[in-house]
């Protein structure tokens, strides 16, 4: 059985994968945070097609999302955001909630479980 860990450090990996499956933490906007949920989320979901590219994915395979938002009443703008990014037909089972971030600049935060696509498929 094997894992494999990227972007490791002592107290997490950005990403996991096993058995076919990636799993990533949750991403965050922390270098010098946009002001707005839809900047921040459009960074956030541009980091994750970079990690997902890394692990041989690409949004088109993502399973499950959890999305965080500090504010409930983010949540119309985070799915313009989202559903731009999100390619039609590829909806993963998803949940929302509002909840306390790491820090008071953060407004969201999304993690994903995506599948290793065979022969690296990218869109």
């Amino acid at each position: 059985m094997s894992i494999q860990r990227l972007h490791s450090n002592t107290r997490m990996s950005q990403v996991v994968i096993h058995n076919g499956t990636i799993y990533l933490s949750g991403q965050v906007d922390l270098d010098d945070p946009a002001p707005t949920v839809g900047e921040q989320a459009a960074r956030v979901l541009s980091r994750i097609d970079e990690l997902l590219r890394e692990a041989g994915s690409s949004k088109a395979f993502v399973l499950s999302a959890t999305i965080w938002l500090a504010d409930i009443e983010f949540f119309g703008e985070m799915n313009r955001v989202w559903d731009q990014w999100l390619p039609v037909g590829c909806a993963p089972a998803r949940a929302t909630v509002q909840a306390d971030l790491a820090f008071a600049s953060l407004l969201v935060e999304v993690s994903v479980i995506a599948a290793v696509t065979q022969g690296n498929v990218r869109i």
